[in-house]
C-alpha cells in the first residue's frame, strides 16, 4: 500500500521548531491552499484548505531557519490521520468544532525567492529534499 499527498501553497504564519524527548528536533508550520472557480450563479469564488505541516530532523532544521510566513512551499508527504481515518477533530478557543489536515513531510521544497513572502532575506530560494525523490513529476 502507499499513501502521499503533494501541496504547494503559503505559510500562514513562521515555523516553530521543538524537540522531542529523545532529542530529535520537530519543525511544525501552516500551509494555506487556494482554489478558485465559478459557481453555478457565475461568481468567482475563492476556497482555501489549510494543513498543518511536520517535519522531522536535518529537514526540520532547514525549514525553521529559512521558512517565513508568506513564503511559497512545496511539501511531499503521508496524511497523518485521526483513529477513525480522517481528519484530526478539535475545539477551538471559541468553543465550535474544527477539523485539520496534517501532513507528515518527506519533502519540502522553498518555492519562493530570497525577497518573497513577509520574511524578506535571510535565503530560502533552495531546495532542501531529506529523501531522494528530488525530482517531482509535474
Amino acid at each position: 500500500m502507499f499513501q502521499t499527498i503533494i501541496i504547494a501553497g503559503n505559510l500562514g504564519r513562521d515555523p516553530e521548531m521543538r524537540y522531542t524527548p529523545g532529542g530529535q528536533p520537530v519543525t511544525n508550520f501552516s500551509v494555506a491552499v487556494s482554489d478558485n472557480y465559478t459557481n453555478s450563479s457565475g461568481e468567482r469564488v475563492e476556497r482555501t484548505v489549510w494543513f498543518r505541516v511536520s517535519t522531522w530532523g536535518k529537514q526540520a532544521e532547514v525549514c525553521n531557519q529559512y521558512l517565513k510566513k508568506g513564503r511559497k512551499v512545496l511539501v511531499e508527504g503521508r496524511l497523518v490521520a485521526d483513529q477513525s481515518g480522517g481528519p484530526r477533530v478539535y475545539t477551538k478557543q471559541d468553543g465550535t468544532t474544527a477539523s485539520s489536515f496534517e501532513i507528515s513531510a518527506v519533502t519540502v521544497r522553498f518555492l519562493s525567492s530570497r525577497d518573497e513572502g513577509e520574511g524578506g532575506g535571510g535565503g530560502g530560494g533552495g531546495n532542501y529534499a531529506q529523501s531522494s525523490a528530488d525530482d517531482i513529476p509535474f
